[in-house]
């Protein structure tokens, strides 16, 4: 990626060390993760079933069915974090609760790694600006990587920023290396997107060589993306083979300008492809539109506050994994952005803790209250839409749940095979085996499952108005519950 500078004598920065005047920040902290997991379990975890991609990595290691098919995007990282609790239970609830509690304490460890470098005011308020995002909320207990996508990004850019002020020590090294190689495990794209952008700014460090840093950021993605390479000799023919599957799959990578899909998608859209919806709530979008004039302001005043560095590191990091998001990928969902977000709340707390200050020194009653109203509304909009989408998601699990029940009820039992229209969730709650014949799930030929048909029970589901395919050939279609899930479809089994 980036070959680092010989390390050259230069005059040795102040080493940053903790500020004693803000004894009370773990706290604060503390109760900034300890909200952001209560929210979860208050509001997201009760009665939330398993989405299409969850029951893909659970299935990997544990729950409730046989592995699902990998398609050739998929990293195996979020797999790896749920086995513990996969491994020892099937329950869905139990599962979210692990995560939520697991998520509030790597935000506490993610924001604590940023204590040498920002006051309590304004690494608080990152925090809370961040955690209190629907996205974020959503996520938090969900078996998906880009919530951790997000955290390991705070987290390494938190290292490199202590790293540049002086902190040479082996705990930054290592803890950005680490960080880097959690965010490739999980997404390893986004892995090169986080490690490009701290390269840069470590080499270009002024009166400082940091080739430990260097290597330890391009070790951490070598060592993230080994799991994703080794597997793309092993099923997909070679790594060229992998990335061009996974880029078709993903509707081709290229010019494809889909900021106006993430607005739209913010009113509660968790996937937008293809984004040909209204703009409806363009309310929920505002916070979005002025996030640039935030991270700019946050900018300005960390400089005079001799903090520029952070800013700068944190923002240019962060526009940096939105950028593929944003102009590369030809639809949107929220969830890509989280890394984004997770860092820019860093600038965009300087500015708004500013404002707060300013207001305060000027005895400005009227500029607190609005300042006040401002966040509140922000807040209220991110719970409404967070409202919003668990009604959505858990009608949709409830649906997937009823066939999987209507199937079991007709000898549709594990061992088993479900195929067809929205076979992988509702394989996943039957207990069945997912194979698909066509799609970017295929994974066998129609003879095979003919054949398979024969030693265990198979189904093939066809949505409403949509030719069943050859497979089906001569079997009887029988009516499942009808309901209103992802495309609105009737749902009919087909005996193979």
């Amino acid at each position: 990626m980036y070959e680092c500078p010989p390390l050259r004598p230069a005059q040795k920065a102040p080493v940053t060390r903790p500020d004693r005047r803000t004894p009370g920040q773990l706290p604060w902290l503390a109760a900034v993760a300890g909200i952001f997991a209560a929210v979860q379990l208050t509001f997201v975890v009760p009665g939330s079933g398993l989405a299409w991609d969850e029951t893909v990595y659970v299935s990997q290691v544990g729950g409730n069915a046989p592995p699902a098919f990998f398609s050739a995007p998929r990293a195996r990282g979020i797999s790896y974090l749920v086995a513990p609790a996969a491994a020892l239970t099937t329950s869905t609830t139990a599962l979210r609760i692990y995560l939520a509690l697991l998520s509030a304490a790597a935000l506490l460890v993610a924001l604590r790694i940023w204590r040498k470098v920002l006051p309590t005011p304004v690494l608080v308020g990152a925090g809370a600006l961040f955690a209190g995002l629907w996205p974020t909320l959503f996520y938090g207990p969900a078996a998906m990587p880009n919530l951790w996508c997000a955290l390991g990004a705070l987290a390494a850019a938190g290292w490199v920023v202590r790293a540049m002020r002086g902190a040479t020590g082996p705990a930054e090294t290592a803890g950005a290396g680490t960080a880097v190689a959690l965010v490739a495990l999980m997404r390893p794209a986004d892995g090169f997107w986080l490690a490009l952008p701290l390269a840069v700014a470590v080499v270009l460090v002024p009166g400082r060589r940091l080739p430990g840093l260097c290597a330890a950021l391009a070790g951490g993605l070598v060592a993230g993306c080994v799991p994703w390479a080794v597997e793309a000799y092993a099923r997909h023919g070679g790594l060229r083979a992998r990335l061009h599957r996974a880029g078709e799959i993903q509707g081709g990578l290229g010019w494809n300008f889909a900021v106006d899909d993430h607005v739209r998608a913010l009113a509660g859209r968790t996937l937008c492809r293809p984004c040909e919806i209204a703009w409806e709530s363009p309310v929920t979008a505002a916070w979005w539109v002025a996030l640039p004039l935030l991270t700019a302001g946050g900018i300005a005043v960390a400089r005079r506050a001799g903090r520029g560095d952070a800013a700068l590191v944190a923002t240019a990091t962060g526009v940096s994994m939105a950028v593929p998001y944003l102009f590369l990928v030809e639809y949107a969902a929220p969830r890509f952005l989280l890394p984004a977000y997770g860092l820019l709340a860093v600038p965009v707390a300087e500015h708004v803790v500013h404002l707060f200050a300013r207001a305060l020194r000027a005895r400005a009653r009227a500029g607190r209250a609005a300042l006040t109203l401002a966040l509140a509304a922000h807040l209220a909009v991110q719970l409404s839409v967070l409202s919003h989408v668990v009604r959505t998601s858990h009608s949709t699990s409830a649906e997937f749940a009823a066939v999987a029940g209507a199937l079991n009820r007709l000898g549709v039992r594990a061992p088993c095979v479900v195929s067809g229209d929205q076979a992988v969730p509702i394989a996943y709650y039957a207990g069945c085996a997912s194979r698909q014949t066509r799609g970017h799930d295929a994974s066998i030929t129609p003879e095979a499952l003919r054949a398979l048909a024969r030693r265990v029970p198979t189904a093939v589901l066809v949505a409403e108005g949509d030719e069943p395919p050859l497979v089906t050939g001569g079997s009887q279609a029988v009516p499942l519950p009808a309901g209103r899930g992802p495309g609105t479809y009737r749902t009919y089994l087909l005996h193979s």
